[in-house]
C-alpha cells in the first residue's frame, strides 16, 4: 500500500494538472472513480490560486488584462504549487516565470514589476520593528561614523531594475502617475519599507541600491560608501542615507567597541 505522504503528493500534484488522472483512492459513493467531483475540486483550487495571484499582482493584471492574466495564472499554477498554507506567500517565483515565458518576450519589464509587487507584499507582512531614530546617528563622533554598521528593518527590500518599475507600479496600481511611462527613460531602483502600518516605496538615487545592499550585508558605513562610489561616480552619500533613514530602512546601529 502506498505511503500517506506519497498519496498526498499525488493528490496535490493532480489538483494543478488538468490532464492528470484522478488519483488512486479518490472514489465516488458508488465505489468508482470520482471524476466529476475531483474536476470540481480541481477547478475550485485553480480559481482560488488565480484570485490569490491577482490580489498579489494587480499591476501585472492591469498591464496584461483580465483574460490574459487568468490564462497566464493557470500556466503558472501548473508549474508552481503553493509551498506554504499562507496564500500571501504564493507567487514568489512569478517574476522569474514572466521572464522565461516566451509569449511575453516583448515585455521584458514585467518580471521586475512583479518582483516589486511581491516585495511590497512581503514588506507588508514582515515583522514589526521600531525604525532607527536618526538622532542616534548624529550623536556618534564624526571620527567613528565610518565604522558604524546598520541593522536592516525586517520589512526592508531593495530592487534595482533597468526599467522604470516604480513608475510602472504607480501607473498601474495606485494611479498616482497618469501619463504612460516612457520605457526608454532608464531604470529605477526602489527602496521598499514599512516603518509603521503602511508600505512605503522610495525612488533611490544613483548608486544608492549598491550602498544599501552593502549595509544590509554587514558592511560598515565607510565601506558601503566606498563600494557605491567605485560602482557609481555620481553616488551621493548624504542623499542615499537621508532617503533610507526617512523611510525607516533600519532598526538599529552598532558602533565599534
Amino acid at each position: 500500500m502506498p505511503r500517506l505522504p506519497d498519496l498526498q503528493a499525488e493528490f496535490s500534484a493532480a489538483l494543478t494538472q488538468p490532464d492528470a488522472a484522478v488519483p488512486d483512492g479518490v472514489t465516488a459513493p458508488s465505489g468508482g472513480r470520482a471524476n466529476k467531483r475531483f474536476a470540481v475540486y480541481r477547478n475550485n483550487v485553480t480559481v482560488s490560486l488565480t484570485a490569490a495571484l491577482e490580489d498579489s499582482f494587480p499591476a501585472i493584471a492591469k498591464l496584461l488584462g483580465d483574460e490574459y492574466f487568468a490564462a497566464l495564472a493557470r500556466e503558472f499554477i501548473r508549474r508552481h504549487q503553493p509551498s506554504s498554507p499562507l496564500l500571501a506567500e504564493y507567487g514568489a517565483e512569478f517574476g522569474d516565470f514572466l521572464d522565461a515565458f516566451p509569449p511575453l518576450a516583448a515585455y521584458p519589464y514585467l518580471g521586475d514589476v512583479a518582483r516589486l509587487e511581491h516585495a511590497w507584499l512581503s514588506a507588508y507582512h514582515a515583522a514589526d520593528a521600531a525604525p532607527l531614530d536618526p538622532a542616534r546617528l548624529s550623536a556618534i563622533p564624526e571620527t567613528s561614523l565610518g565604522e558604524v554598521r546598520f541593522t536592516p528593518h525586517p520589512a526592508l527590500r531593495i530592487l534595482a531594475s533597468r526599467w522604470p518599475i516604480l513608475t510602472l507600479f504607480k501607473a498601474n496600481r495606485t494611479g498616482e502617475e497618469g501619463q504612460p511611462p516612457d520605457l526608454s527613460s532608464g531604470g529605477e531602483s526602489v527602496l521598499v519599507t514599512r516603518p509603521s502600518l503602511n508600505v512605503t516605496l522610495s525612488r533611490l538615487s544613483p548608486g544608492a541600491s549598491d550602498f544599501l545592499e552593502a549595509l544590509c550585508g554587514g558592511d560598515t558605513l565607510g565601506g558601503a560608501a566606498a563600494l557605491a562610489i567605485e560602482k557609481t561616480a555620481e553616488f551621493d552619500l548624504g542623499t542615499a542615507l537621508q532617503t533610507a533613514l526617512a523611510a525607516g530602512a533600519f532598526s538599529d546601529i552598532r558602533t565599534p567597541g
